[in-house]
C-alpha cells in the first residue's frame, strides 16, 4: 500500500485534509518534517497554496526515478494538481483518485497523459516487463509524445500487448519483423520481445522484456559454477535476452534439484519458478534431439528440451538443445504468451447488449471471428465487431462444423470469440468444444457472463437469499430429452424449499409443477420470466398451483426462466447486516 503524508498548511484546510487522510489512509505531518521524511513516504499531499508546496519541496527534489509523488490541493478542495513525479512516482494517478473523492477535475500537465498516449517510462512497471533502451529513454519519450512515426513490434502476447494493440495511437504502426523497422521511416521503435534486436542509430528504441521463457537444463553431476556464465553467453549468442525478467521457469529433472548451477540460476533469477520433472514425465515428450546416452543414465532420452517443453506448457521451442561441456540447454516460450490463434469463450449475459462484461466487450471488438449462439444470443451483441471481422450464427451448424470453422481461423493465428448466452458454465454446452480444443492443443480461455438467474432476481426486484428463511439458490432444469441423475430429480431438490431457478423447462412445465408440488406449498410464489432483459421481456407472477397455466396461457417457450420460492417479492426477514451490533462484531472478525 502506498505510504502517504498529508500536510495541512492552514486551519481552513482541516476539513479537506481530514477527508484526504481517510481516502488515502495517510498520516498528517507538519510542513517542517517534509525534508527529513522525503524518502520515508511514497507521496506527499499538500493542502494549501501551490507556492508554499513548491518552496517546501524545492530543496528535496533530486530525480524523477527516486522522488516521491507530490500533489497539491487548495484549501477548499476545488483544485487537485499533480506537482511532481507524475508518471514514475504515481502523482498523476493519485491526483485522479483525490479529485474523484472531492468530485472535482484533476489538473495534470503531463503531455502523454493529456494526449492519451502511452506512458513509456512506467509501461514496464505496469505490466511487469523489464525496460531497457540503447540510449536515453527521454529521447524515446520525447519523439513519441511529439507523434513522430513509431513502430510497434510484439513478439509475445499478454495483458500489456493486448492493451497496446487495443489503444494504438494513429502515429504508431504495428510491424511483424525487425526488417520492417530497418526498411521503414521510423523515428521510434517500441519492442516487446525476449529477443535481442539491433536497430539503425537513427531509431530511438525502448525494449520491454516479459517473463515468458522456460529454460530447460541438463547437467553433469556437480557441474562447476563456471558453466553458469557459459549458459548466459549461449543465450546471448542466440539473440535471447539474458535479463532475469526474461526467465519464467527453470526446468530440469528432479535428480538435479540441488546442483550448484540450479541454485545459482535460482539466486540470479529470483522471480523464476523451479520446475522439476520425473524421468517418466520427460520421456513422454517428443523432442527434436533425443539421446540414448542420456536415456541410459537418467531414464529419459531428453532433459533440457523435454523439460523446457513441459515447463512452457507445450509452448514453442525457440532454442533446441545446445550441448556444453557440463550441461545441455534449451529454451521455449510459454504457450500462454505465444502470438498464435486464440479462442475466447465469452458469456454474453442474459440478452441486453449493455450487460455483457467490459472484458467480454473488448474480446468482441478484437475478434477476427465471432461465432455466436444465434438461437439464444441477440445479434445486436455482435454489432461492436471490428471492420472485416467474420460474424456467424451457429444456430444451423452442428458441433463438427462449429469446431472446424474455429480451427480454420485458429490455424491462421486469428482471434476467435465463441459467444454463449448467460454464463457459459451454466447449461452452456462448452464441454464438448473444450474437449476438441484440448485434443488439438488449442489455446483458449473463458470470460464469465451474467446468468439469466441473476437477471431474474434483478427484474423481480427480489433477493434470492432471505435471512432465516432460505439461504440457498438451486440452479437446475426439468427432465426432458436430457435425462437427470436420479439424485437430482426436481421433487428431491424441492425438499429444501430453497429458491429454485429452473432453466430450459417451459415445454415440460406440467411435470415441473407436479414435482414441485410434492414439497412446496401450492401458494408458494412463482415467476415465469420470458426473454429476460430482451426488448420483448415479459414476467408473469403467480402461485405454484397456477404455474403450468401461466406458461400455457402465455405461450411461453424454452427461453423462459421459472423461479420458485418465498424469496420472490419478500420484504420481511430483514438482514442484520446493517445492525449496529452486528457491524461491531463483523469488524472484530467475530461473525
Amino acid at each position: 500500500m502506498q505510504k502517504t503524508a498529508i500536510i495541512q498548511i492552514s486551519e481552513k484546510g482541516h476539513h479537506v485534509a481530514s477527508l484526504l487522510q481517510q481516502e488515502t489512509k495517510g498520516k498528517l505531518i507538519e510542513r517542517a518534517e517534509v525534508s527529513a521524511l522525503w524518502h520515508e513516504y511514497d507521496a506527499f499531499v499538500f493542502v494549501g497554496a501551490m507556492g508554499i508546496c513548491v518552496r517546501t519541496i524545492a530543496p528535496c527534489v533530486e530525480d524523477k526515478h527516486t522522488d516521491p509523488a507530490v500533489v497539491c490541493v487548495d484549501t477548499f478542495g476545488s483544485h487537485v494538481i499533480s506537482v511532481l513525479s507524475g508518471h514514475v512516482g504515481g502523482a498523476n494517478d493519485l491526483t485522479r483518485q483525490i479529485a474523484a473523492a472531492l468530485g472535482v477535475a484533476p489538473v495534470i500537465t503531463t503531455q502523454s497523459d493529456n494526449a492519451n498516449l502511452w506512458a513509456l517510462d512506467t509501461l514496464g512497471e505496469t505490466y511487469h516487463w523489464h525496460t531497457s533502451t540503447a540510449g536515453d529513454l527521454n529521447t524515446v519519450i520525447g519523439r513519441f509524445v511529439n507523434e513522430e512515426p513509431t513502430a510497434l513490434l510484439l513478439d509475445i502476447r499478454d495483458e500489456g500487448t493486448d492493451y497496446l494493440e487495443r489503444t494504438c495511437p494513429k502515429h504508431v504502426t504495428l510491424v511483424h519483423s525487425i526488417e520492417e523497422i530497418e526498411n521503414g521511416h521510423f523515428a521510434v521503435a517500441i519492442i516487446v520481445s525476449p529477443f535481442i534486436y539491433s536497430l539503425p542509430e537513427q531509431v530511438a528504441a525502448v525494449h520491454y522484456t516479459a517473463q515468458v521463457l522456460s529454460l530447460g537444463i541438463g547437467l553433469a553431476h556437480q557441474a562447476p559454477l563456471t558453466s553458469y556464465g557459459d549458459i548466459m553467453q549461449q543465450l546471448a549468442r542466440h539473440n535471447i535476452r539474458t535479463e532475469t525478467m526474461c526467465i519464467k521457469d527453470i526446468c530440469t529433472i528432479d535428480l538435479k534439484a540441488g546442483e550448484p548451477i540450479i541454485e545459482k540460476l535460482q539466486n540470479e533469477c529470483p522471480a523464476a519458478q523451479l520446475r522439476l520433472f520425473t524421468a517418466d514425465e520427460l520421456s513422454a515428450i517428443d523432442v527434436p534431439t533425443p539421446s540414448e546416452t542420456v536415456a541410459k543414465h537418467v531414464g529419459t532420452p531428453s532433459v533440457s528440451e523435454a523439460s523446457a517443453i513441459l515447463g512452457s506448457n507445450h509452448g514453442q521451442l525457440i532454442l533446441p538443445k545446445i550441448k556444453g561441456k557440463d550441461y545441455t540447454l534449451a529454451a521455449a516460450i510459454d504457450r500462454q504468451y505465444l502470438r498464435q490463434g486464440h479462442i475466447e469463450i465469452v458469456g454474453a449475459g442474459p440478452g441486453d447488449p449493455n450487460l455483457v462484461s467490459v472484458r467480454g466487450r473488448r474480446m468482441l471488438e478484437r475478434a477476427d471471428l465471432i461465432l455466436y449462439a444465434g438461437s439464444l444470443v441477440p445479434r445486436q451483441l455482435t454489432e461492436c465487431h471490428k471492420p472485416g471481422a467474420v460474424v456467424r450464427s451457429s444456430a444451423s451448424m452442428n458441433l463438427d462444423e462449429q469446431c472446424a470453422l474455429m480451427k480454420e481461423f485458429y490455424d491462421q493465428g486469428k482471434f476467435i470469440v465463441r459467444l454463449h448466452t448467460g454464463d457459459p458454465c451454466i447449461f452452456g454446452a462448452i464441454q464438448e468444444q473444450m474437449a476438441f480444443f484440448d485434443e488439438h492443443h488449442m489455446d483458449y480461455h473463458i470470460t464469465p457472463g451474467i446468468s439469466s438467474f441473476l437477471a431474474a432476481a434483478a427484474e423481480l426486484r427480489s433477493q434470492f437469499t432471505i435471512p432465516e428463511r432460505c439461504q440457498t439458490i438451486i440452479l437446475t432444469r426439468g427432465e426432458g430429452r436430457t435425462p437427470m441423475p436420479e439424485r437430482e430429480k426436481l421433487h428431491l431438490l424441492a425438499r429444501s424449499q430453497s429458491t429454485m431457478c429452473i432453466f430450459l423447462s417451459a415445454a415440460i412445465v406440467d411435470d415441473v409443477q407436479a414435482q414441485l408440488l410434492q414439497e412446496y406449498p401450492e401458494t408458494t410464489p412463482v415467476a415465469a420470466c420470458y426473454h429476460l432483459t430482451w426488448p420483448d421481456q415479459h414476467i408473469y407472477r403467480g402461485q405454484l398451483k397456477d404455474l403450468a397455466k401461466i406458461v400455457h396461457d402465455n405461450h411461453l417457450t424454452l427461453t423462459t426462466m421459472l423461479v420458485v420460492g418465498e424469496s420472490i417479492d419478500n420484504r420481511s426477514n430483514i438482514s442484520k447486516l446493517y445492525d449496529r451490533h452486528f457491524t461491531h462484531l463483523f469488524r472484530e472478525g467475530k461473525d
